[in-house]
């Protein structure tokens, strides 16, 4: 479901192509008793966003293109907004713009919040990372795999150093990570393919990214902590 087109955008930008990335990772119809909840109480929609009162907003779907404009409405409209649920986040469809909806989250100084039973999956991951303080229930969900470009590349066919690498490993210093972390994280987040996903429980993910020391299972290879 990361699938970036970082690596295209020159190219997309000459022909007027639309900028679509991902997919969700593992997504049915099924809606679970907190999304359910969520649009029951929402006193507002804005895209995948669900105003819940006025200082929390929910996410119950898929970023896309739209998603920046959509949240800088959001804001604009219910300005003392400080916490972000993720309910039900199955990732996006723009790369681009869900790094850049991260920055507005940052910017705003939010803080990201898996509660019980929330699932954070694929795109949605960069965008939980965003938040000034992160708090992961343990009864959350959260799910990585690898990235590939609209030319079906992926990660391992760019060289250490690369601008597609870059965009990842920045934006997570950006989110606060010291550089060893980043890689370390991007390296994870990479270690299954594209088709598959990496599921972690909110208890291992407090461990990457909640300040404890990660859970790595021995059996993973992180293979791109030089990238």
């Amino acid at each position: 479901m990361r699938r970036t087109i970082l690596a295209l955008a020159p190219l997309l930008a000459l022909f007027a192509v639309p900028v679509t990335a991902q997919d969700e990772v593992s997504a049915s119809r099924y809606v679970s008793p907190q999304q359910a909840a969520v649009e029951r109480a929402a006193i507002a929609a804005f895209g995948p966003f669900r105003v819940v009162d006025a200082h929390t907003v929910a996410i119950v779907d898929v970023t896309d293109e739209r998603s920046p404009a959509e949240f800088a409405a959001l804001l604009a409209r219910y300005p003392e907004v400080d916490t972000l649920d993720f309910v039900e986040a199955p990732g996006t469809h723009d790369d681009r713009a869900n790094l850049a909806l991260g920055r507005m989250v940052r910017a705003q100084g939010l803080v990201t919040r898996a509660p019980d039973g929330g699932s954070v999956r694929s795109g949605a991951v960069e965008l939980f990372l965003a938040g000034v303080t992160r708090e992961i229930d343990e009864g959350s969900e959260f799910a990585v795999h690898g990235w590939l470009d609209d030319l079906g590349r992926g990660a391992e066919d760019f060289a250490p150093g690369s601008p597609e690498h870059r965009a990842y490993l920045e934006y997570y210093v950006e989110m606060g990570m010291a550089e060893e972390e980043a890689r370390a994280f991007y390296a994870m987040t990479n270690s299954v393919p594209f088709e598959q996903a990496l599921w972690l429980t909110g208890r291992e993910m407090q461990g990457w990214i909640g300040g404890a020391e990660p859970e790595r299972a021995p059996s993973l290879a992180y293979a791109v902590l030089s990238l």
